[in-house]
């Protein structure tokens, strides 16, 4: 039964008060093996693209009900840039979630219920105004610490040193988040597919000094040459989710 509610078995609207995405580069070889079956890795020359997205979010409730029923909940999620290959059918970007942190105990417990993407309880400190934007991140055992500060002011920023992308269209088809969200469903032995509903999606490419990301310094990532791809801000978004489908491999 806990494993059917898994799939995302219902619509989910929610409302991202700002949201800061750092997408990193990283080598095919290092990324492929953590995608799972049925998918492979949305690539631009040699790197694949993992993506922290950091957001703080309102309102997330059930589609539909009214919003004094949502919860209020700061995120950051490990997402890996995806394609869903469906023979005969138009394939499908999106995202492979490897790992949600949250400040609030009850996300954890309910984002565990309904979904496959591994909700975690962190401490989370969020500091700034109209032109910086700070976040700190802890988390039990250190694995997925985060401090970073965003200059908003630096509105639209260039890419930033070392970025493997060439223009900044480039960069922008990879500043998350993506249409779809996709996991693997072990026992059906088929994918489930999240569709997202966004508003008002302006990604405003900024400069972040990223001080500590403790997540990169252990394997895989560690000593595998990531390097900071880019880095988008958005801000007073509606965002909405509908219910979870089931879909054979390729």
């Amino acid at each position: 039964m806990l494993h059917g509610l898994q799939r995302h078995p219902f619509g989910v609207e929610a409302f991202f008060q700002r949201s800061l995405v750092l997408t990193y580069a990283v080598p095919r070889a290092v990324l492929a093996p953590l995608i799972g079956p049925g998918l492979e890795l949305d690539a631009y020359d040699d790197d694949g693209f993992l993506a922290i997205a950091l957001v703080e979010t309102k309102h997330l409730r059930p589609r539909g009900l009214p919003t004094w029923l949502g919860r209020d909940f700061f995120l950051s999620g490990y997402r890996i840039f995806t394609r869903f290959v469906r023979p005969g059918k138009q394939t499908l970007r999106g995202l492979r979630i490897l790992r949600s942190d949250t400040d609030r105990a009850s996300m954890v417990r309910l984002g565990n219920l309904f979904t496959h993407y591994s909700y975690r309880r962190a401490s989370v400190e969020v500091t700034g105004d109209d032109e910086r934007l700070e976040v700190r991140i802890r988390t039990p055992q250190q694995e997925a610490d985060l401090h970073v500060v965003a200059d908003l002011a630096s509105r639209p920023a260039p890419l930033p040193e070392g970025t493997p992308f060439r223009t900044m269209d480039d960069a922008l088809s990879f500043a998350g988040p993506l249409p779809y969200t996709f996991s693997y469903d072990t026992r059906a032995g088929k994918m489930v597919v999240i569709k997202g509903l966004r508003q008002a999606w302006d990604p405003q490419p900024v400069r972040v000094d990223v001080k500590v990301a403790t997540y990169l310094d252990r394997a895989p990532f560690a000593d595998a040459g990531v390097r900071l791809a880019n880095a988008f801000y958005v801000h007073d978004v509606p965002y909405a989710w509908k219910p979870g489908t089931l879909e054979e491999l390729g």
